[in-house]
């Protein structure tokens, strides 16, 4: 059969939603100064940048702020970590966040229900600052919590900010404690919006509760899952400046797994010539990340179509 075409809005039928047009104002009128119009200074990553000549007036510099960026002897280091943190971030938030979201859902005590939502919340709300301030009250090598505990049982002092192989664990982990609340209230909202019903006739059927979980609570999860993993893959090949700059209190020692796109953007920012490199670091991030969410959704729209986005 023959696609109908799609009919016209009649003006009554436009006259309807002008009150929905009106209200789409500010948002669109935001979108367009805070995002798009800046966009006009993705020229700056292709010039060779300076105040007296302004953004327009620099010389033109070609593609070479991105080869000091591809070509740089950090370039391996820098791409690696982001890449590598953001999957390991990506993996270990949505199984920890759909985990946490099953079982406060089947907290019985509204109060207690509450009470751990909004807990599990609360580290998403504190400040990157503060944060830093929490992980060096573990890892002081003076005064800190893990060291104390180490001298107690007869070990000795680790010098955690001077050594880097601890550190991939230490920041996956503080990023998990930090941002899996944000997904887990999604996976909660969920969760609660599924048919009592199913749940009461798998119980009828036998089923445990390992198998309602897999059978009805898993599938139904599905579609916010792979909704926040193409908005995580959009981002995977950006970073949390301050987790990767403030948490391990810009080591030198630590740069070779903690130094990412964006740490290495700030400190080619506070250099000579750096705004043009910066600029050329954020461009290779957004065309990159483009890419892989339309391929990402390419994927699932070949596999589930009703869960792509678009």
């Amino acid at each position: 059969m023959k696609q109908e075409k799609k009919k016209k809005l009649s003006p009554a039928q436009f006259k309807q939603f002008i009150p929905l047009y009106i209200m789409m104002i500010p948002g669109l009128l935001y979108l367009l100064i805070n995002n798009y119009i800046p966009m006009t200074g993705i020229i700056v990553a292709f010039k060779k940048y300076n105040v007296n000549d302004g953004i327009y007036g620099s010389p033109w510099n070609g593609f070479k702020n991105f080869e000091y960026l591809l070509t740089s002897n950090d370039a391996f280091t820098i791409i690696r970590n982001t890449f590598l943190y953001n999957v390991a971030f990506i993996i270990v938030n949505n199984i920890v966040g759909i985990i946490l979201a099953i079982m406060i859902c089947d907290v019985a005590h509204k109060g207690l229900k509450k009470l751990y939502q909004s807990s599990i919340l609360l580290p998403f709300l504190v400040s990157i600052v503060v944060t830093s301030y929490i992980v060096f009250a573990f890892l002081s090598h003076e005064n800190g919590m893990l060291n104390a505990f180490l001298t107690s049982h007869g070990h000795e002092k680790i010098f955690w900010y001077n050594t880097p192989k601890y550190w991939p664990f230490i920041l996956i982990l503080v990023n998990c404690w930090k941002g899996v609340g944000y997904g887990t209230l999604i996976y909660i909202a969920t969760v609660s919006g599924i048919d009592g019903t199913y749940y009461e006739a798998a119980a009828l059927d036998g089923a445990n509760k390992w198998q309602q979980i897999r059978n009805i609570t898993l599938p139904f999860l599905v579609p916010s899952v792979i909704t926040l993993l193409l908005m995580s893959i959009g981002r995977i090949f950006y970073s949390d400046f301050g987790l990767f700059y403030q948490i391990p209190q810009n080591s030198g020692t630590l740069f070779p797994v903690t130094n990412t796109i964006d740490t290495y953007v700030y400190r080619a920012l506070i250099s000579s010539g750096g705004i043009g490199r910066s600029s050329a670091a954020g461009v290779f991030q957004s065309v990159v990340g483009f890419t892989l969410v339309c391929f990402s959704n390419w994927i699932v729209s070949r596999t589930s179509p009703d869960n792509a986005i678009f």
